[in-house]
């Protein structure tokens, strides 16, 4: 009768840790960098808010951009301060920025510089949505 309350607890223990390793394989496989990014907006922003950046270059030390979002500002305006944001951020030698159809914004690598990855840390721009592709 001892024994399976055990058995139970040794293949408890065995899913728990196969569960953590695949969320680990998911993570590393969503986090792949890639040379050029699009970055949609969609909707307008009820309230003043942020939306917060971060750009990793492969093997690199990730770098945050934080873009201010008025009340009242669409897709199109805020595509524009993102760009403008990240230009102000990055200068002109490490990415290429700019808008398309007026509410897209895309980050394309200059040069020698790394692939990169890019993930929105936050949004506080509430009704301004914000998704992201790779080229």
């Amino acid at each position: 009768m001892d024994r399976i309350p055990r058995i139970r607890r040794v293949v408890g223990w065995q899913l728990l840790a196969m569960s953590v390793l695949m969320l680990g394989v998911v993570f590393v496989a969503l986090a792949s960098p890639s040379n050029k990014w699009r970055l949609q907006f969609s909707g307008h922003a009820k309230v003043d808010g942020e939306i917060e950046l971060s750009f990793t270059p492969k093997d690199g030390t990730a770098t945050s951009v934080v873009v201010a979002v008025p009340k009242g500002t669409g897709e199109n305006a805020a595509a524009r301060l993102a760009r403008d944001t990240i230009k102000q951020a990055f200068g002109k030698g490490v990415y290429n920025v700019e808008t398309d159809d007026g509410e897209d914004v895309l980050v394309k690598k200059r040069g020698s510089t790394p692939s990169f990855e890019v993930i929105v840390v936050r949004n506080t721009a509430d009704g301004l949505r914000l998704s992201l592709d790779k080229e």
